[in-house]
């Protein structure tokens, strides 16, 4: 483990990393049988979960009761893919975001966004919002997270689906950042808007597999964290239009060893962090609560192989330090959350949702 963090030290662009010595306790909330992929708070006391098999839940934290939701459309759940991410309308806690891979023809899937409410433990009045250009017959690498800015605009974040050349073709949306509106169309002031051989839903283009995706409460700024191959994770502040360099510029490796393309290059965006050997940044959140004060909108990053959660120190965009904690529990942790209550949430790959809380001062 030591040699470990040397390496992280050398290579990450001089971030240093340390053990935590926070006072707080992990609790196991509930388990279910799958990989809980994503959640989100419908209010104080319900949350709604998804597992990648093609389950929904509402779970209520008063009662420690679980009610599966009906009405979920038929998913692609093989390799990487099945139901995603799931979002609670800021404006409207009946109105719930969702992503999954769709099944298309000749083994192909694809990743779509959709809204529907929650009525009666049933979702009604689904409407996908955008079934998006990344068709594949690969079971991998399909993102995708959602996010909300203060004008309603919905990001989603899509994987190369093993695709690599079409993260830089601007007429796919394979390894891009979409922004579209609450009508499923592209956004006002996307950047390549009505521009010839290019989709006019992307917003950044150039990544891998961005499984990370929050935006900063207080610069209203988007960060987005994606999965590089043999290293090469990355934190990325997302700029309009800008080109994060997957494949041409990474610093990963392949698997078995060469180099990919070169670790950065002059007209295309560099990382703010990244990290080599790979942690596998999955969930990536602004904690937001009041219950730890000295972590008030410090970012956090759920890692799958590093098998822990990841605590950034941000300063004028910069990050000044890192620590990880939950090692122990050996767990593949795959999204993050603030809770009403200020706590922390937290789901695995394993079926675990939990939380973490202070213990009492003595």
């Amino acid at each position: 483990m030591i040699k470990y963090y040397f390496f992280m030290f050398i290579f990450s662009v001089n971030i240093h990393t340390v053990y935590a010595v926070t006072n707080f306790s992990y609790e196991v909330i509930h388990k279910f049988d799958d990989v809980i992929w994503g959640f989100d708070f419908l209010n104080s006391n319900e949350v709604i979960l998804t597992l990648r098999s093609g389950d929904m839940y509402r779970y209520n934290l008063k009662t420690s009761t679980s009610v599966k939701i009906a009405g979920v459309p038929k998913v692609h759940a093989k390799g990487q893919g099945g139901l995603l991410d799931v979002r609670v309308a800021p404006w409207d806690s009946k109105l719930i975001f969702f992503t999954y891979s769709t099944p298309q023809k000749n083994s192909e899937s694809s990743t779509a966004l959709a809204q529907a409410e929650i009525k009666n433990d049933k979702l009604e009045n689904i409407q996908t919002l955008i079934d998006t250009l990344s068709r594949s017959d690969e079971n991998i690498h399909f993102g995708s997270r959602i996010e909300f800015d203060v004008e309603k605009n919905i990001y989603l974040s899509i994987g190369d689906r093993n695709e690599r050349k079409e993260a830089q073709n601007l007429a796919q949306h394979n390894g891009k950042v979409l922004r579209i509106n609450l009508k499923g169309q592209a956004a006002a002031k996307n950047p390549f808007l009505n521009q010839p051989k290019s989709s006019s839903e992307v917003f950044t283009y150039g990544h891998r597999n961005p499984q990370g995706l929050a935006l900063d409460p207080l610069t209203q700024k988007l960060w987005l964290t994606e999965m590089g191959p043999r290293g090469g994770d990355e934190l990325n502040l997302l700029q309009s239009g800008q080109n994060y360099g997957w494949p041409e510029a990474t610093y990963g490796r392949e698997y078995h060893g060469p180099s990919i393309g070169v670790n950065e290059k002059k007209d295309m965006t560099a990382p703010v962090a990244y990290w080599v050997p790979s942690i596998s940044p999955s969930a990536l959140h602004f904690y937001s609560g009041s219950q730890f004060p000295e972590w008030k909108n410090n970012l956090f990053i759920g890692t799958l192989s590093g098998s822990h959660l990841r605590r950034l120190v941000l300063v004028n965009d910069k990050v000044i330090s890192q620590t990880t904690f939950l090692e122990e529990k050996k767990e593949r942790f795959r999204n993050i959350r603030t809770g009403p209550d200020g706590f922390l949430y937290l789901s695995t790959d394993a079926g675990t949702f939990a939380r973490l809380t202070p213990k009492p001062k003595k």
